[in-house]
């Protein structure tokens, strides 16, 4: 009698337990599906190939800040590298790329990393359990899905 009370019980939590993470599986996937709203904020990095001085690095931030959907913008003097963040609803880096080009008259190219590094996805996330849970529903509901 007790043998089967506890395989019952053993049977049930173990089918609660598997409905939770299918359910938790579910809402991650859902939650962190891609999608562009308002919301969104993008980073965009621009690399200037020719040597800038301080008074034009500072020409060139305050220009990039004033832009319609730039959000927050950083220079590396040294590396001679502009990081900035944008809302893509509001606004294309590609375009800001070209704009801030003909504007300052300077070479510079918008950087896109290449394949690899687009599939390894954000690298202050890279070694996260979150991160790594994710990947392994959405790779489970995609092969699922096709």
């Amino acid at each position: 009698m007790k043998a089967s009370f506890l395989k019952k019980l053993l049977l049930r939590g173990s089918l609660v337990l598997l409905v939770l993470i299918t359910a938790l599986g579910i809402h991650i996937y859902i939650v962190t599906k891609p999608g562009i709203d308002a919301k969104t904020i993008a980073m965009a990095r621009i690399d200037i190939k020719q040597p800038i001085n301080e008074y034009d690095a500072g020409a060139i931030e305050t220009w990039l800040s004033k832009q319609t959907g730039v959000d927050h913008v950083m220079l590396n003097r040294q590396s001679e590298i502009i990081v900035f963040t944008f809302y893509p609803v509001k606004a294309s880096a590609d375009k800001i790329a070209a704009q801030l080009q003909s504007t300052f008259n300077i070479k510079a190219e918008r950087f896109m990393p290449d394949a690899s590094k687009m599939k390894n996805g954000c690298p202050a996330m890279a070694g996260s359990f979150t991160t790594k849970l994710s990947l392994f529903f959405t790779h489970i509901f995609n092969h699922q899905l096709n």
